[in-house]
C-alpha cells in the first residue's frame, strides 16, 4: 500500500499516519478500536505477521493462509464499541468491513472481543453476525436490528 494513500480502516488518514506505524511495530494502539482498525487493514494486506502478533496467544491460530484469499478488502465502518478505552482492560467493537469478490459487493458484520495485557491490546475472538450482498437485506422482520447499525429495531428505524 502507498505511503501516501488513504488507510483502509476508515479514519480518512493516510496509511503512514495511522496504521502504518502499528503494522512497523513504532506505535501500540491505545485503544480495541484502534487496535480493531490496524487488524482490519493488515487482514486486507495480508499481514499475518502483524494479525498472529496482535491475536491473543489462548486463541492464535498457528498460520493464517491467504492462498484461498480472493477478496478485495475496501472499507470498514463501525457500528459499536463497548469499553476498549485505554483505561480499561477488556473491549468489544461491532463492525462492519467491506470486499468485492467476483465483481459483487459485499459486507461482513462481525463482533470481536479484546483484551488488554502488558504488552498492549490484543484480539481474542469474532463473531460474524451475516455477510451479504450489499444491497440485500438481512432483516428477519420488522422486530429484527435495522442493518443500518443503529442498535434499533428494524420498525422504528429505516422501517417506518
Amino acid at each position: 500500500m502507498n505511503d501516501r494513500a488513504h488507510c483502509l480502516c476508515g479514519t480518512g488518514q493516510a496509511y503512514a499516519l495511522c496504521c502504518q506505524p502499528y503494522h512497523l511495530n513504532s506505535k501500540q494502539p491505545l485503544t480495541a478500536e484502534l487496535l480493531m482498525r490496524a487488524r482490519f487493514t493488515a487482514y486486507a494486506l495480508q499481514n499475518e505477521a502483524y494479525l498472529l502478533q496482535t491475536w491473543a496467544i489462548i486463541k492464535r491460530p498457528t498460520r493464517i493462509d491467504f492462498s484461498k484469499e480472493h477478496a478485495k478488502w475496501t472499507a470498514l465502518t463501525l457500528v459499536k464499541i463497548k469499553k476498549g478505552g485505554a483505561k480499561d482492560s477488556k473491549g468489544v467493537v461491532e463492525f462492519k468491513a467491506y470486499y468485492l469478490q467476483e465483481g459483487e459487493e459485499y459486507v461482513m458484520h462481525e463482533i470481536s472481543r479484546f483484551k488488554k495485557s502488558t504488552g498492549g491490546w490484543l484480539y481474542l475472538e469474532g463473531v460474524v453476525k451475516s455477510v451479504v450482498k450489499v444491497g440485500q437485506s438481512t432483516n428477519q422482520g420488522k422486530n429484527a436490528p435495522c442493518e443500518c447499525g443503529s442498535g434499533k429495531k428494524y420498525k422504528r428505524c429505516c422501517g417506518k
